[in-house]
């Protein structure tokens, strides 16, 4: 990347971030931030291993799966307690192991003021490189702690309208036809569903949704599974006659130059998935893809999230916000940004059986963000 693209995001970086401060100062009652001056002003970080368990076998194109490791972090300060969580699943490199590693390192205490987020979130991000998805669970746990000290949701803080929250696809994955329509009819109370491709089957797959549900708005996740640009193409048409409205990473993130063929050709947007991570991603992304896909875990939590959104849109780039299979927690805590985005796939905690915590909530697919403070969730 040359020094322009490096000043670039830098800058993009800092006015969003300044941006995000500005909306927590703007919003700070000082009568519901009385708890900052009792105790002994200090942060401490516990974290827990958990094991999330999914309701069915959840194949996409490259593995199947039952359970996700997950780790559950908590910040706590003058006897308020901020959450956060990491989901692992097995194809990325992190696991709770490396979690635990990492946060043995940390130094929390060392701070007096958790409103120092800036500084706070600086020092968890270069501390070691990589770890994203071990750092996440910080910045959630970081931001549920300061919006409960001052009393108010994230939505509005920074300024977002919670009735404006798009609908959530319910994701379908890889399977036998059976147990396709079972899911597919299991996700009836949803406007959207999401179908994962790239296994071999993918108009059976499509063709096994449309038999249960003809009419409803599709998304497919090609998890990079077509290597052919024409044959892409193709099927890229084939599935505009299926009432998809987008195709999200339909080959692998390295075919660059094919996959930029096939959105200067495609009918159908484009979206970055495996190819995002962070801030510099989103303008690698820019001329590639019509869309991102920005993930808490994969961005370090909501403070590049929110970043990330404010660039894209700069871009005129379409924003999907995904997610892993996750807990209440995590998935509260990115639809405190889902106001601002295009399309969502919030869905990770309604493909679990044990959520230990009661947040976000989907009615007739549509997200409910609660008016609870800090990212909205409650321990059951």
């Amino acid at each position: 990347m040359n020094n322009k693209r490096r000043d670039f995001i830098k800058k993009a970086g800092v006015l969003a971030s300044s941006a995000t401060m500005l909306g927590a100062v703007g919003c700070n009652d000082t009568s519901k931030s009385a708890n900052i001056n009792k105790g002994d002003g200090k942060m401490k970080l516990t974290f827990q291993k958990y094991e999330l368990k999914l309701k069915h076998v959840f194949t996409v194109a490259k593995n199947s799966r039952t359970t996700t490791p997950d780790m559950q972090v908590q910040i706590h300060y003058n006897g308020i307690t901020g959450y956060g969580e990491a989901a692992m699943p097995p194809y990325y490199p992190e696991n709770p192991e490396s979690a635990a590693k990492f946060y043995k390192k940390l130094d929390l205490a060392q701070f007096k003021d958790p409103f120092e987020m800036e500084k706070i979130l600086d020092y968890v991000d270069n501390l070691d490189e990589g770890n994203h998805f071990a750092k996440a669970p910080i910045d959630i746990a970081l931001h549920d702690l300061v919006g409960k000290l001052m009393g108010h949701p994230w939505y509005r803080i920074w300024g977002y309208d919670r009735t404006k929250a798009p609908h959530t696809s319910f994701t379908i994955g890889i399977d036998e036809p059976n147990v396709v329509q079972l899911k597919t009819k299991e996700a009836a109370p949803y406007q959207v569903l999401k179908v994962k491709l790239g296994g071999g089957n993918d108009k059976e797959m499509i063709e096994n949704v449309r038999a249960i549900s003809p009419e409803k708005e599709l998304y497919v996740d090609v998890n990079g599974g077509w290597k052919d640009k024409h044959e892409a193409l193709d099927m890229v048409h084939w599935l505009e006659d299926q009432n998809v409205s987008f195709v999200e990473q339909p080959m692998p993130k390295k075919q660059v130059d094919d996959i930029a063929w096939l959105t200067e050709n495609s009918p159908l947007p484009i979206v970055a998935d495996e190819s995002i991570h962070r801030i510099p991603d989103v303008l690698a992304a820019k001329g590639i893809y019509n869309g991102i896909n920005i993930k808490l875990m994969k961005a370090t939590g909501m403070r590049q999230d929110h970043i990330m959104i404010t660039l894209a849109k700069s871009f005129d780039m379409k924003i999907l916000m995904g997610c892993m299979t996750a807990t209440s927690c995590s998935i509260s805590a990115a639809a405190q940004l889902s106001p601002a985005i295009d399309w969502a796939d919030l869905d990770g905690n309604l493909l679990i059986s044990n959520d230990p915590y009661e947040g976000v909530l989907v009615k007739k697919g549509k997200l409910i963000i609660p008016d609870r403070p800090g990212i909205g969730i409650k321990k059951i």
